[in-house]
């Protein structure tokens, strides 16, 4: 039986050990985390295991790891899978043994990312996320990389999704035919498009989309690359996001495609406005900048691998702005009434603003929660 997005044989747990049928990749928001070290550049662990459980409470249907966000370049292959264990180890024991965990195997040759895959698989990865190498890009042709996918394919314990990023690999943009082409093949079950071309998104969603009478239980799915256009995905019957910015703002991100599940289309347009202005200002600096937001409204995050460093490009007022609308979006929700201490810390670093506290006061929930806040953050 070949591996499938719709669950398949045994996969792994956080210790390489089985745990049953392979998670789904169910329609949704997939988060592709960042990486955590500790002052002395190790690995750190401990908050490696609760932001995921952070993010599996908010409702996202995935996590992945070693993506753009994840710093893969800078791991070593231990690392990686400690990354890996310790994440799926973290959703298993909140109870999320249902969400998949997606991780990031893309390399140079076809060897390595075969490599990769096998270590993914063996240290609790339920699907493969692969870019096309790129660094020769000028010496491939679309049949070699027809046969670099096919042949991970063929090795790869786990299913692959295909990682059409033309910023990390070059410039090279993998085009519609060329993806369709792959998604004939049993053990490749998705694709993720960061080039943000929603005409392709559309062509692809539309040549793999389930035909009636067919038997393939295997479902293909197409995910947008960003939250930024979220809804441009689902209506052109995309399967969801794999966005960055869901490690600052989740709940805004999973809110945004339940209205849209719900019909409630003038609501989502408003909300997607909201995540697409908040996503434009949260990765200008790409990973570097989604820790910078994580370290200034959640208190944890840390500082990305030399010669990388934290840009503090988040202190100009029109940047604060959209991250606290963004944020604001975030703990608007009903389900999210009990003052939580995150609430605390952004209500800390926006209670001197009257522009935010006017914001907060259209909003009956986040007002209650705003002077809920006062009372058990501030003391009055």
């Amino acid at each position: 039986m070949s591996p499938s997005a719709n669950g398949g044989p045994a996969s792994h747990n956080g210790n390489g050990t089985q745990h049953g049928a392979r998670p789904a990749l169910t329609p949704g928001l997939y988060v592709p985390t960042v990486a955590f070290f500790r002052s002395d550049d190790s690995v750190d662990v401990e908050t490696t295991r609760s932001h995921a459980v952070r993010l599996a409470k908010a409702g996202v249907a995935g996590l992945v790891t070693h993506g753009s966000n994840g710093e893969a370049v800078h791991l070593d292959h231990d690392e990686r899978q400690l990354i890996n264990r310790t994440t799926r180890a973290a959703l298993d024991s909140a109870g999320k043994t249902e969400l998949p965990l997606i991780v990031g195997c893309g390399a140079q040759s076809t060897r390595e990312t075969i490599q990769l895959c096998k270590e993914a698989g063996a240290s609790g990865g339920d699907y493969a996320l692969v870019l096309p190498p790129a660094y020769y890009g000028g010496l491939l042709t679309t049949d070699l990389i027809l046969q670099h996918f096919r042949e991970v394919a063929d090795a790869s314990p786990i299913p692959l999704l295909i990682y059409n990023y033309p910023g990390a690999c070059s410039g090279l943009d993998l085009n519609s035919d060329t993806i369709i082409n792959l998604s004939s093949h049993p053990n490749i079950v998705g694709v993720k498009l960061t080039c943000g071309n929603t005409g392709k998104l559309a062509r692809i969603a539309a040549a793999t989309a389930p035909k009636k009478g067919d038997n393939n239980t295997t479902p293909f799915r197409t995910f947008g690359g960003s939250v930024d256009f979220t809804l441009q995905t689902l209506v052109v019957g995309g399967h969801g996001i794999i966005g960055g910015t869901g490690n600052i703002a989740p709940l805004a991100c999973v809110k945004l495609m339940q209205l849209w599940d719900e019909g409630k289309l003038a609501e989502a347009r408003e909300l997607q406005a909201v995540v697409a202005r908040g996503d434009w200002t949260a990765i200008q600096g790409g990973f570097v900048s989604v820790k910078a937001a994580l370290q200034e409204y959640y208190g944890y995050g840390g500082l990305p691998r030399k010669p990388y460093d934290v840009v503090r490009s988040s202190d100009t007022a029109s940047t604060k702005h959209s991250l606290r609308l963004f944020l604001l979006q975030d703990h608007k929700s009903p389900v999210n009434a009990p003052v939580s201490a995150v609430f605390g810390i952004i209500l800390e670093k926006l209670y001197s603003d009257h522009e935010a506290k006017a914001l907060v006061e259209v909003h009956p929930v986040l007002y209650s929660m705003y002077e809920d806040g006062k009372a058990q953050f501030f003391g009055f």
